[in-house]
């Protein structure tokens, strides 16, 4: 039996506040699919560079050329701040997933042609004892829900950022985070 191909093409869009890490978990991402895709592309975009502003960054990954960074709508987005919904709720290809950060989320998503997955990440981060780590819950869930690269991948990258400055525990947290992501995202659906 043939292993299955992936996608050539997966697009994510995250969207949140500064100082959340929203960049952060994009460039996570796509620092981790170079080694599997021909083509990586990590857009960021920030109306105001300060923490609590709102940002957002597109990655793109693909076997094909990347023609543009501004992707009107994604076949997934990921959205890490509650107040985010609604202005990302259109930004989902019909078909695509959503992975919303549900804490304190007042309104559920209301779109019914597309998956959404509720994810309490500020809360897990909370009882993880590092808020900080909220982001790499919700991108978790996104690779359980898109099987877009291994999370080894992500692990190997988080290894090389954080092991040289002797940040182990705080590696074996963000590990830890991204892999209760994927669980609840299997819980979800």
């Amino acid at each position: 039996m043939m292993a299955k191909e992936k996608p050539v093409r997966h697009e994510v869009i995250m969207a949140g506040v500064g100082g959340r890490g929203v960049l952060m978990a994009g460039l996570l991402l796509a620092q981790a699919a170079m080694a599997e895709y021909r083509n990586v592309l990590w857009f960021p975009s920030y109306a105001s560079a300060m923490r609590g502003g709102p940002c957002e960054c597109t990655v793109v990954l693909s076997h094909n050329s990347i023609a543009s960074p501004i992707l009107p709508q994604a076949r997934a987005v990921i959205v890490m701040e509650t107040s985010q919904v609604k202005p990302f709720e259109n930004r989902v290809k019909p078909g695509g997933v959503m992975v919303v950060e549900s804490t304190a989320l007042s309104q559920k998503v209301e779109r019914k042609d597309i998956s959404v997955i509720y994810v309490p990440g500020i809360e897990k981060a909370v009882a993880l004892g590092n808020p900080q780590v909220s982001n790499l819950f919700l991108l978790g869930a996104y690779l359980e829900a898109g099987k877009v690269i291994s999370p080894e991948a992500i692990e190997g990258v988080l290894e090389k950022r954080l092991s040289d400055r002797g940040q182990e525990e705080l590696l074996s947290i963000n590990k830890r985070a991204l892999r209760e992501g994927m669980s609840l995202a299997k819980e979800d659906s």
